[in-house]
């Protein structure tokens, strides 16, 4: 039986858990808060620690935010910053994290074969039922954003740094700071409003809102997205560990 351990790296906090071929989870979900200022040393090692705390697995499944292609952190939002997120920006950790190789060094450090992704890819591949056109947003710390066609994963956009309102990016405009300022019913019709926004964009079959806070959006406004928006559980930034392999290549 072929296991994966599976992480979860978001802005606040570091999920994992172990699952087997099924996607079933073979040990209760570790989180611990994500560690700042956040060197790519320092996020292997974490990592690593955080393994340490579960089963064996054959092979790592990685999902973290920003840009990320073929493995490699072309730009990562949160992890630059001194202190977290909507912190000021580090010059040398920009520098370090840029064209960092996540997927080769944890490979080497876990000595297993990794799957270094965007966040919201591996939330994706959890929840996408593999035909037509599908997309992913999640809602947390930011937005996250992952397409899928027939099941297979496009390449990555980074929506969430494009402008969308007032010079905020929908990053900042859906954001986890927004919505504790203006409370979730008013927050959740931004999300409504985002959703109709980007509707004649992607003229998707099914879009799927995950993330810890899309269970925060207000029944009357997911009524109103319409019948093709679905709210998805959190869990599955874990669960499409798994599936991921498959639908990234």
């Amino acid at each position: 039986m072929l296991t994966t351990l599976a992480i979860d790296c978001g802005g606040g906090g570091i999920k994992a858990s172990v699952l087997d071929d099924a996607g079933t989870m073979r040990a209760r979900q570790i989180r611990v808060p994500t560690p700042y200022p956040l060197p790519p040393a320092l996020f292997v090692k974490t990592l690593l620690e955080v393994g340490g705390q579960l089963p064996p697995a054959d092979r790592v499944t990685v999902g973290l935010p920003g840009m990320i292609r073929h493995g490699v952190v072309v730009a990562t939002p949160h992890y630059v910053t001194r202190s977290g997120p909507r912190s000021r920006v580090d010059p040398e950790l920009l520098a370090e994290w840029s064209g960092f190789d996540a997927r080769s060094a944890l490979a080497e450090a876990f000595g297993l074969p990794v799957l270094a992704l965007n966040d919201a890819e591996v939330h994706g591949a959890g929840v996408v039922a593999g035909t037509g056109c599908e997309l992913v947003l999640t809602l947390g710390t930011g937005l996250g954003c992952a397409l899928f066609d027939g099941g297979v994963l496009a390449p990555h956009l980074e929506l969430s740094q494009a402008p969308v309102r007032w010079g905020m990016s929908y990053d900042t405009y859906v954001g986890e700071p927004e919505r504790r300022r203006l409370g979730d019913a008013f927050w959740s019709r931004r999300v409504r409003q985002v959703v109709e926004g980007l509707r004649p964009v992607f003229r998707w079959d099914r879009l799927y809102l995950g993330g810890g806070n899309s269970r925060l959006i207000r029944p009357e406004q997911l009524a109103r997205m319409g019948d093709d928006v679905v709210v998805v559980p959190n869990t599955a930034g874990i669960v499409g560990g798994v599936r991921a392999w498959a639908l990234a290549t």
